[in-house]
């Protein structure tokens, strides 16, 4: 359903600067910006803060917070942000500070969130969320180069989705990690994550880096015999596809996620 009140599509400043003067929440982003990593009760509470508190669409906040991540997941990431905001979910997920003190061991008082869970409903925005930001979030690939093909082999294609060093171990191959120009465009992810990125791309003996659309790469190299696996954003690649890997075997539609758990429990093995 809409998220709702919304009063603008931006993100406040504070938030973007680690300002906002919660200082668990100033401290994790800071420590988003540093390691690329961030807890999850962190992401909820800036997602609360932004959201519900800020009332800001939660578009480009989730997309800020997805740039950074080394660990990011656009469905999930996106996903997330909705629940928090009322838009995925039944309510609103708020967190006052004494709550924050509890998981943050922080004992800091007479914030803007220190009040009852009962007054979060009429609580005005706060003048500190006010100033809204429109961040830079563009990503910077590497210039493209040549690769080398072999065309009497079969070519598996990689991308920031699919860096299964163990996918086709035993298939003598060409060994690809795609970066799609118009992927980073609508998915923009900061340079550390790219870094991050390549760096893992190394665990794939022999890999080749390719910066260019699916198109490009299979016309350019003439490819024929092509592998990759399946994910939502690669649906214009064509070739063999392997299914992603899955947890849990369960099936169907589920309209919560603890009956949807509850299903997968039945299947673990203690």
């Amino acid at each position: 359903q809409p998220q709702n009140p919304v009063s603008n599509s931006l993100i406040p400043k504070v938030i973007v600067e680690a300002s906002t003067g919660i200082s668990a929440i100033d401290d994790g982003i800071k420590t988003l910006y540093r390691t690329g990593y961030l807890h999850n009760h962190l992401r909820m509470y800036v997602a609360s803060l932004a959201c519900n508190i800020g009332q800001s669409a939660w578009n480009l906040p989730a997309r800020w917070m997805y740039y950074h991540l080394l660990d990011g997941d656009w469905a999930s990431n996106a996903l997330s942000w909705q629940w928090v905001a009322g838009s995925n979910s039944h309510k609103k997920y708020y967190a006052n500070q004494d709550n924050i003190n509890k998981y943050c061991y922080t004992q800091q008082k007479d914030t803007f969130l220190d009040v009852a869970y009962d007054e979060f409903k009429e609580l005005k925005t706060p003048e500190v969320l006010l100033e809204l930001d429109t961040p830079s979030l563009k990503t910077s690939l590497p210039q493209r180069s040549d690769i080398v093909i072999d065309p009497m082999l079969p070519s598996c294609i990689y991308n920031w989705y699919n860096l299964d060093p163990l996918w086709k171990g035993d298939l003598q191959a060409n060994r690809i990690l795609l970066l799609e120009p118009s992927h980073f465009k609508a998915y923009p992810i900061s340079a550390k994550s790219l870094d991050f990125m390549l760096s893992l791309s190394q665990n794939i003996q022999g890999i080749q880096c390719y910066v260019g659309e699916f198109k490009e790469l299979v016309s350019h190299y003439s490819l024929e015999h092509i592998h990759y696996k399946e994910h939502p954003l690669n649906t214009h690649y064509h070739g063999n596809e392997t299914p992603r890997d899955w947890m849990f075997e369960v099936k169907g539609y589920y309209p919560s996620f603890f009956g949807f758990w509850k299903a997968c429990r039945k299947t673990l093995n203690y």
